[in-house]
């Protein structure tokens, strides 16, 4: 699997399955690692999640 970011980096994976990170938030971005899960909401979205 091969992407292409907005800057023009090339990221490639060569396992059998990937996910795309869309939160911007992985450690492996732009690959999603789940460590999105562990991490605090900051701003907005703490506000949003309280309601």
């Amino acid at each position: 699997m091969e992407i292409v970011l907005a800057d023009g980096t090339v990221a490639r994976s060569d396992r059998f399955s990937v996910a795309v990170c869309t939160c911007r938030r992985s450690r492996a971005y732009p690959w999603c690692d789940t460590s999105h899960r562990r991490r605090e909401r900051t701003g907005r979205q703490a506000e949003e999640r309280k309601q």
